[in-house]
C-alpha cells in the first residue's frame, strides 16, 4: 500500500486490524489527548476519532503506536530505503555487492521531487479556526499542531525544490497574542534546517515562505524528523519511502507537498517574534513561554475527506519514540561510515533523547600496546559531539566493545560495563559553557549549559555492589539511600530551595569520605525522591539525566583539579535534584482523567486501553 493521504493510511490500518473508530464525542482540549496517551501505553492500535468538538475533520491518533506498526506502514519500501542510505554514505559498497543494490535504481526513480501546479491538498479553502485545536496538557499556551511538516525555501533559490527544508517544528495554531485566523507560531531549535533559510533572509532583507502541511503520506512524517547524511535531503528520503516520488506544487508560494490532508501557507518576517508556549515537550516537562518566529498566514486549504493526525508528546515513553525506533533501524548500520571508529550510537529515550548518549567506539591503531585507559575513544567522543543532533547530547557515555558482546540498547548493562571500568580521576571530560537542547532547563540558561563525555575502557577495576551495607551513616537531611541497580545508588536529600542547597552535595562528598562504608557504589544521585527514583530503570534515567547540568551538578568523594583536569578518587555525585529554574513536570488534568476512566467504564472497543 503506497499511501497518498491519511484516509489512504486508516484504510489500509482497518484492513488490517490495526484501527478503532470511535464516533461518540470527544473533546480535542485536554480529553483525545488523554484517551491517546492511555491507548499507546497500552499497546494499542491506531485511533480514528470521527466526532470531534469545535472542528468537522475527524483526528486520527496513535498510527505509529509500535515499532511493528511503522514497518507494517512502510512494508514495502523500508528494505530499499536502507539501501538507498547505505549507498548515499559510502558508494563504494555498489560495486562490492551488486546484487544486494540491484534494485536501487527503481528506488532511485521514485527519490526526486516531482513539480506539479496542482493537487489535492488545494480543492477547498478554511480558516484557522476550523483546524482541530488540540491542547495536550493543562499548561499549554493554546491549540498546536503536533505533526507537522513545515517546508521552507532557502531565500537564495526559492524554486530549487533540493534546497526546500522539510522540518516538523512545534506550531501554535492559537492563544498567546497571536491574531486569530491571520497568524500562528512556529518554535524551531538548534540544528534546525530552517534556522539557515531565517539566516539567509536575515541577511537578505526578505521574508521566508513557508508551507505547513498535515497528513498525506507517512512518509513525510518520517522524512521531517529523520536525522539524513548530508546531501540527501527529506524530499527525496521521503519519496524512497512512500515509493514514488513526492509532487510538490510550485507558485506564489513555499513549495507545497501536493498531496497533503491540510495546508497553510504563508511567510516569516525574520525579524519579528511574539511569545510562543508552554507546551508540554518530549522531556516530561513544559518548555516555557519564549520569543519565537512568527508565521503570518495567507491561505488554509485541506483535500476532499481530510483527517487530521495527531500525537502527544510527553515524559517518553510517547508515540514519538517509535520515530526513534525507527531511525535507529535505518541509520545504526552506517555510524560506522558517517562517524570513523564509531560502532554504534543510542540516545536513550527514556531519559529524553538528547540528555544522555550511549556509544561504542573502538581503540583501532595502536593495540599492540593495550592501553587500559581511552586514547582514540576521546577523539570518536569529541567527533560524535560534533556532529548534527548527536551535538546536543549532554551526557555521553563512550567505552569500547573488542569482544562484540556489549548490547548498546540494553541501557543497565551498558552503564554497569562502564561503571566497572571507569576510573573517576581520569575519565570525565566536560564542556563547560556550551550550548545545549533547546528544551533542557537544567543548564545556565536558555540553551546554555554544559556537556560532559566520560570515555572508560580495558578491565575491570571494581566489582558493584548490589546492597547497601549492613551500617552506613549519612549527613543531617540525606536519608533513604536504594540501590537503582548493581552500582548505583539514589539518595533522598534536602530540597533545593535556594542556592545554598548548592553546597549539599560537596557536604555529602566530604561526608563520604570521611565514612566510606557506601563508597563501593561508584555513582551516587542527590534526589528529592529515592523511592521513586529507584523504582524502575526509566524513572531514575529520566531524573538523573534531565535534572542535571554536568558542570554544576557533578561533584565527587576526594576531588582534585590536576593540569586543569577535574576528577575523584571516590564514588562520583550527580545532584538531580529539582532546582528552581526548572520547568514544571507534565501532570495530567484531574478533571480529565475522571473524564476518560467513565468513558472507560462505559465499555466499547476503547475501554480495554483505557
Amino acid at each position: 500500500m503506497k499511501h497518498r493521504s491519511t484516509r489512504d493510511v486508516v484504510d489500509d490500518l482497518r484492513a488490517a486490524g490495526r484501527l478503532i473508530e470511535v464516533d461518540d464525542p470527544v473533546d480535542p482540549n485536554l480529553e483525545i489527548a488523554e484517551i491517546q496517551r492511555r491507548v499507546y501505553a497500552n499497546g494499542g492500535p491506531a485511533v480514528l476519532f470521527r466526532n470531534v468538538h469545535g472542528t468537522r475533520f475527524p483526528m486520527a491518533a496513535n498510527l505509529f503506536g509500535s515499532l511493528e506498526q511503522a514497518r507494517f506502514l512502510f512494508r514495502h519500501t523500508l528494505e530499499a530505503v536502507r539501501r538507498l542510505i547505505e549507498i548515499k554514505v559510502d558508494p563504494s559498497a555498489l560495486p562490492k555487492r551488486p546484487f544486494r543494490y540491484a534494485a536501487l535504481p527503481l528506488t532511485a526513480l521514485h527519490t526526486l521531487p516531482a513539480k506539479t501546479s496542482r493537487g489535492p491538498v488545494k480543492t477547498h479553502s478554511c480558516s484557522l479556526s476550523d483546524l482541530p485545536r488540540l491542547k495536550s496538557w493543562p499548561k499549554d499556551g493554546g491549540g498546536f499542531i503536533t505533526l507537522p511538516q513545515v517546508l521552507s525555501c532557502d531565500p537564495v533559490a526559492p524554486d530549487d525544490l533540493m534546497r526546500t527544508n522539510l522540518g516538523m517544528y512545534r506550531i501554535q495554531l492559537s492563544g498567546n497574542e497571536y491574531a486569530t485566523n491571520q497568524q500562528v507560531g512556529l518554535h524551531y531549535q538548534l540544528q534546525r534546517g530552517i534556522g539557515v533559510h531565517h539566516r539567509s533572509a536575515l541577511n537578505r532583507g526578505d521574508k521566508v515562505r513557508v508551507a505547513i502541511t498535515v497528513g498525506g503520506a507517512p512518509a513525510m512524517t518520517v522524512a521531517a524528523v529523520m536525522p539524513l547524511p548530508e546531501g540527501l535531503t527529506e524530499l527525496i528520503f521521503a519519496g524512497a519511502l512512500a515509493g514514488r516520488r513526492i509532487r510538490m506544487i510550485r507558485g506564489d508560494h513555499a513549495p507545497l507537498y501536493a498531496d497533503a490532508d491540510f495546508a497553510i501557507l504563508g511567510s516569516i518576517d525574520p525579524h519579528q517574534t511574539m511569545p510562543e508556549g508552554p507546551f508540554g515537550d518530549h522531556l516530561g516537562y513544559y518548555s516555557l513561554q519564549h520569543p519565537a518566529p512568527v508565521m503570518t498566514v495567507d491561505q488554509v486549504w485541506h483535500r476532499d475527506g481530510a483527517i487530521w493526525p495527531f500525537t502527544v508528546v510527553g515524559r517518553p515513553p510517547q508515540e514519538d519514540t517509535t520515530f526513534g525506533q525507527l531511525i535507529h533501524e535505518l541509520t545504526d548500520p552506517i555510524i560506522p561510515d558517517v562517524i570513523p571508529g564509531v560502532k554504534a550510537v543510542h540516545a536513550v529515550d527514556a531519559a529524553g533523547v538528547h540528555p544522555l548518549l550511549l556509544a561504542i567506539g573502538s581503540e583501532r591503531y595502536m593495540p599492540f600496546l593495550n592501553a587500559s585507559e581511552p586514547q582514540e575513544l576521546l577523539i570518536q567522543a569529541n567527533a560524535i559531539l560534533g556532529n548534527g543532533q548527536l551535538s546536543l547530547a549532554k551526557y555521553l557515555w563512550i567505552t569500547d566493545d573488542p569482544d562484540g558482546k556489549l548490547d548498546i540498547h540494553d541501557v543497565q548493562r551498558f552503564l554497569q560495563q562502564m561503571l566497572r571500568r571507569v576510573d573517576w580521576r581520569r575519565d570525565l571530560h566536560f564542556y563547560t559553557k556550551t550550548t545545549i537542547d533547546t528544551l533542557d532547563y537544567s543548564g545556565t540558561g536558555w540553551n546554555r549549559g554544559s556537556k560532559v563525555a566520560i570515555a572508560a575502557c580495558g578491565p575491570a577495576i571494581r566489582e558493584l555492589p548490589s546492597q547497601l551495607p549492613s551500617e552506613y551513616s549519612l549527613p543531617d537531611g540525606f536519608a533513604q539511600p536504594r540501590v537503582v541497580f548493581s552500582g548505583v545508588l539514589a539518595v533522598q536529600s534536602p530540597r533545593f530551595a535556594t542556592d545554598e542547597n548548592r553546597a549539599d552535595i560537596e557536604r555529602l562528598a566530604h561526608w563520604m569520605h570521611q565514612d566510606d562504608r557506601l563508597n563501593e557504589f561508584p555513582l551516587v544521585t542527590l534526589v528529592d525522591d529515592s523511592r521513586f527514583a529507584a523504582a524502575n530503570l526509566g524513572n531514575w534515567l529520566w531524573t538523573t539525566f534531565t535534572r542535571s547540568n554536568p558542570a554544576t551538578d557533578i561533584e565527587g568523594v576526594r576531588s582534585a583539579v590536576v593540569d586543569k583536569h577535574w576528577g575523584c578518587h571516590g564514588p562520583l555525585l550527580i545532584d538531580a535534584r529539582v532546582k528552581p529554574w526548572h520547568a514544571p513536570p507534565l501532570i495530567e488534568d484531574a478533571a480529565t482523567t475522571a473524564k476518560v476512566d467513565a468513558r472507560a467504564t462505559r465499555g466499547g472497543p476503547l475501554a480495554k486501553y483505557l
